[in-house]
């Protein structure tokens, strides 16, 4: 009696568990498409925004990244009562119709698609406005978007960058123990597009051309434009800075950058959690990156916990 019992609670539990249902949100040429999990009329609603690159919804990309972290942190908060929407990114996965280039896009153009993911699940679900978390790059797209804050509950700003992108990849490249004669070249790349100018395609050495090709400049060029210290200063909503200190893609002086740039957001570090939210017992950066490919890894309790106690206070 005692195992049958245990299995029907099981069974009670798993059917009241929300399950994801497939939407759309009117994008430039097609649809954008992302997955909501939605617990309940009553609880606070979150639009998940993708890092760089060709990250998909479940925050998964074909470059090895593989930890579904975006997938679990959904799962994870609608055991709290939490709705999720994760999107994929205009161009790409279930959003390809979007724009027949994926390589056409902007920060400005991820922040419009945000605003319009945002309105679209107030419109479906009555809810008088919707929480923007952002990973990442999503960090800085949720930053943009939350300039027109119509709609927009809070933020939610996930390893996010403090300085702007120009800053980062020179400090990137200066630690990277390989780029040795490419570094003149590239910081000179990046001075030429930090001042809004393309750099020719013969100018920049085969090597840093997947940095910084043609084909993604204008790309760069919008986002080298934006310090994120000061889109936050402009941000009048609640805000949540949540950072690892076991990141080594964005360092820990990043989220101390956006608390200064808005005092009056909250800025929690989470001991032992990794830029993919994952937990690291140690400084060894092999075995923090080996949980970027590592789906069976779970992400850090600590992740959901704190997002869900601050959306619900």
């Amino acid at each position: 009696m005692k195992l049958i019992a245990v299995t029907a609670a099981a069974l009670l539990a798993t059917a009241a568990a929300p399950t994801g249902v497939e939407v759309t949100a009117p994008g430039p040429q097609g649809a954008l498409a992302g997955t909501l999990v939605d617990p309940g009329k009553d609880a606070p609603a979150i639009v998940i925004i993708p890092g760089s690159g060709p990250t998909d919804r479940d925050g998964n990309n074909p470059l090895g990244v593989r930890g579904a972290i975006y997938r679990q942190l959904a799962e994870a908060l609608a055991a709290k009562g939490v709705a999720t929407l994760r999107i994929d990114k205009r161009g790409l996965f279930g959003s390809k119709a979007a724009i027949p280039d994926p390589s056409d896009v902007t920060i400005a153009a991820y922040a419009a698609d945000a605003r319009a993911w945002a309105d679209m699940l107030r419109a479906k679900t009555g809810r008088k406005c919707v929480w923007l978390l952002g990973h990442s790059e999503g960090s800085l797209v949720a930053l943009v978007a939350a300039q027109h804050p119509t709609g927009i509950c809070g933020l939610i700003l996930v390893a996010g960058a403090g300085r702007p992108y120009g800053e980062l990849i020179r400090a990137q490249l200066r630690a990277s123990p390989t780029i040795g004669p490419l570094l003149a070249p590239a910081e000179a790349t990046i001075d030429q597009l930090e001042a809004g100018k393309r750099v020719p395609d013969a100018s920049v050495p085969a090597p840093l051309q997947p940095l910084f090709n043609d084909k993604i400049q204008g790309f760069l060029l919008d986002a080298f434009s934006y310090d994120p210290a000061k889109l936050i200063g402009a941000v009048k909503l609640p805000v949540l800075i949540l950072q690892g200190d076991r990141d080594v893609q964005m360092p820990v002086a990043n989220a101390e950058l956006l608390k200064r740039g808005q005092p009056a957001a909250t800025l929690d570090l989470l001991p032992g959690v990794n830029h993919v939210l994952k937990m690291v017992s140690s400084d060894d950066r092999a075995a923090n990156l080996a949980t970027y490919g590592n789906a069976d890894l779970p992400i850090a309790p600590t992740v959901p916990d704190t997002i869900a106690q601050f959306v619900r206070k």
